[in-house]
């Protein structure tokens, strides 16, 4: 059965904090550290010095999730991120990341449904207490702190500090070691200071600087070139589906966002789909989806012929586009890219 549908039909979920939620059937301790946690969570955040929000979780969230592993048998170890290295939830969660604790929790209850949910009652309290859990490092990952002034101000990279690669939506290369070594495989792996070294924590293998031959990688190049026209892409396709009802790119030209809204439409993606987001945002620069191409697509679906639309779109030199021009920079266009209907 497909996960999501799953876990659909397992529990119902109820409010807790902003954004965050306690799901039915989640263990009692669990609930009320959640709810604890969410009465002191205001000063907290990623960004603070003072009140750093993993402190909180170590201090609130430790203690329940120790107790509650406690009651399960030993085989459910395996199936919590750092349990079977007898790591607390907030040091594998500072060791990983936010984004990559999350990751890897679905990943690994994913592998509970399949190998060794029997539906149980003490099955469904194990699934909801982890989703929950899931949920609440969801929340952290965003968290800002109540009535900050500092905010604001500070340059930070959350791309980079949630273990993406800064060019697209692949872990990079010490993150992607990190998941597969909190999954437990390979076996035998160790997460040696040698090897924090060689791997980057900035570019996945496919982006990084250097190939393994010591020459430049033209990837990286590439990728570095189209940097600021990627954050764009990215910006609009994250705008668009966390208001799917009406055009939300906010691209500055309506026949853009009428775009983004048509292509959205055919989408399941989700604001909090981030690798997917950043893939797509990569394929379309490197598809050369320009703003134009765009637009001829919306045009075209709109029911217009294409010496229409080229008389609506200029050219490089501010002419009106002649039908042959608009006809070839159709055909160009991936199929991905492509509007239904």
């Amino acid at each position: 059965m497909d996960y999501k549908v799953d876990m659909e039909n397992k529990v119902k979920k109820k409010s807790a904090l902003p954004n965050v939620t306690i799901w039915e059937s989640c263990d009692a301790s669990i609930s009320i550290a959640i709810e604890e946690f969410s009465e002191q969570s205001a000063p907290y955040s990623t960004f603070s010095r003072r009140y750093p929000i993993l402190r909180l979780i170590k201090e609130v969230i430790d203690p329940a999730v120790v107790a509650y592993m406690k009651t399960l048998p030993g085989d459910y170890m395996g199936f919590v991120p750092g349990a079977g290295r007898e790591m607390r939830y907030s040091e594998v969660t500072r060791l990983l990341g936010f984004d990559i604790m999350v990751r890897v929790q679905r990943q690994l209850l994913r592998h509970f449904l399949k190998t060794r949910d029997k539906h149980t009652s003490r099955d469904k309290c194990f699934i909801a207490t982890l989703e929950s859990l899931a949920d609440l490092i969801f929340f952290c990952m965003y968290k800002q702190p109540k009535n900050s002034t500092a905010a604001a101000d500070i340059n930070l990279n959350t791309q980079r500090r949630q273990g993406f690669c800064e060019f697209c939506g692949n872990l990079t290369e010490l993150s992607s070691f990190i998941e597969t070594l909190m999954t437990g495989k390979p076996n035998n792996i160790e997460l040696t200071e040698e090897i924090k070294f060689e791997l980057s924590h900035k570019y996945c293998t496919e982006h990084r600087p250097q190939l393994m031959s010591g020459e430049w990688n033209p990837a990286y190049k590439q990728a570095k070139r189209s940097l600021t026209q990627f954050n764009v892409e990215l910006r609009r396709l994250s705008l668009q589906c966390a208001l799917r009802a009406i055009p939300n790119a906010q691209s500055g030209d309506q026949l853009v966002d009428a775009y983004f809204f048509q292509y959205m439409l055919s989408q399941t993606l989700s604001p909090s789909d981030k690798a997917e987001l950043r893939n797509l945002a990569r394929l379309m620069v490197d598809s050369k989806l320009s703003d134009n191409k765009k637009k001829m697509l919306v045009l075209q679906k709109f029911g217009f012929s294409q010496y229409e639309i080229g008389q609506k779109l200029l050219s490089r030199k501010q002419l009106p586009m002649t039908r042959q021009a608009v006809s070839k920079a159709l055909s160009a266009i991936r199929k991905p890219f492509l509007l239904s209907g």
